[in-house]
């Protein structure tokens, strides 16, 4: 398992208080959204904060390039690690 997966499924799990969900228990590619993790708009909100705050990006809530960066961990993952690089 990719660190930086395993860290974002963590931030997840206790930045949106997900009581019954463990961090191993979120599938990498499952959508974050609707389907898969089932999160919602209120969820982005908060978990695009600790990510700014975690790791310094720059996000823009209305921006489509941002909804496919938060498609699931692994594309999450993906942005975070380029973000470090830039």
């Amino acid at each position: 398992m990719d660190p930086l997966q395993a860290e974002i499924r963590a931030l997840i799990v206790s930045c949106l208080n997900l009581e019954d969900i463990q961090p191993e228990d979120i599938d990498v590619e499952a959508p974050l959204f609707v389907e898969g993790l089932g999160l919602d708009s209120i969820d982005a909100l908060e978990l695009g904060v600790a990510l700014q705050r975690r790791y310094g990006l720059t996000l823009a809530a209305e921006s489509e390039e941002t909804r496919r960066h938060f498609a699931s961990v692994a594309t999450l993952a993906r942005f975070v690690a380029a973000s470090r690089t830039k």
